[in-house]
């Protein structure tokens, strides 16, 4: 609760800013000497509610679209040792975390892979691919699901999701005042909207939400150096390190789908211009980072 009071209190402080700003620099004197009717505080206000709304939406049904999405099946009643053993490794580095208990579950995939996901660490989801278990050793599959404990003790789901809020929110309104700027400055409209503000809005939305999922796949890929440390805590650096030596050795990772790309204990590599949009960073790096840690 602490994590959301926070950022809705620093959303509110950027959008003050941006009100101020727009005053210093005289934009709202320059849109009205153009007859730009445009409520800036109101705009400001609907585009916090529609950028937040979307984001609160998506974590809230976040576990439900897993388990549907995913196919994940929850292990209600451990059917053998492996899913035993599964179940009582979450819980006991659940109880080092100081979190809840996370619903443990399965997905089908031949990829190594395993995601976490909820509304808040203490009703979270952790799953684990087919592919995982195949592929890794005991030590390995508990490192990963350290890394997915860690994600959610550190409330990355519920972080992930006010930052996309917060950037949804100044996409939106930042398209929509370029927009009008367009539409009543350049083409002269004087009532209504103009083509000229639903191409330029649209064109400009696309534009700033490329840059906004700059921003959030670099936040992204921080965090999962915080996961990685985190999984060496509750299972062991060497293990840990075992982990992604074992995703290295594989076939090349492939992002999940949609939103639980960010929470799967790899993701797609690349290079140059793309690696801005990764949500992971390279496999040497975060092997790195852990054989630096003291």
């Amino acid at each position: 609760m602490l994590r959301i009071m926070l950022f809705l209190a620093t959303n509110a402080a950027v959008l003050v800013l941006v009100a101020i700003v727009f005053q210093i620099f005289g934009i709202e004197g320059i849109l009205q000497e153009n007859n730009v009717d445009l409520n800036l505080q109101a705009l400001l206000i609907l585009s916090a509610v529609i950028g937040f709304g979307g984001s609160f939406i998506s974590l809230a049904l976040s576990k439900f679209m897993a388990k549907r999405g995913m196919g994940v099946q929850v292990i209600e009643q451990p059917r053998n040792e492996t899913e035993r053993w599964l179940v009582d490794t979450v819980r006991r580095q659940a109880e080092a975390a100081g979190i809840g208990m996370p619903e443990v579950g399965i997905f089908n995939s031949g990829q190594p892979n395993a995601f976490a996901t909820g509304w808040n660490r203490n009703a979270a989801l952790v799953a684990v691919s087919t592919g995982l278990l195949r592929n890794m050793n005991a030590d390995e599959v508990e490192a990963v699901l350290g890394h997915e404990v860690s994600h959610v003790a550190n409330g990355d789901m519920v972080t992930m999701g006010l930052l996309q809020g917060v950037v949804n929110t100044f996409v939106i309104f930042l398209s929509r005042v370029i927009g009008h700027v367009v539409d009543r400055v350049v083409f002269k409209t004087e009532r209504g909207y103009g083509p000229a503000y639903f191409i330029t809005s649209i064109v400009a939305q696309i534009f700033l939400s490329i840059l906004a999922s700059m921003i959030v796949m670099w936040f992204s890929r921080r965090r999962e150096f915080r996961a990685d440390s985190g999984g060496a805590s509750l299972a062991g650096r060497s293990r840990m390190i075992g982990a992604l030596r074992a995703l290295q050795r594989g076939s090349e990772p492939e992002d999940l789908p949609g939103e639980f790309a960010a929470f799967g204990i790899s993701g797609s590599m690349g290079r140059g211009f793309r690696r801005l949009f990764l949500s992971h960073p390279p496999l040497e790096e975060r092997i790195q980072a852990l054989q630096a840690e003291d």
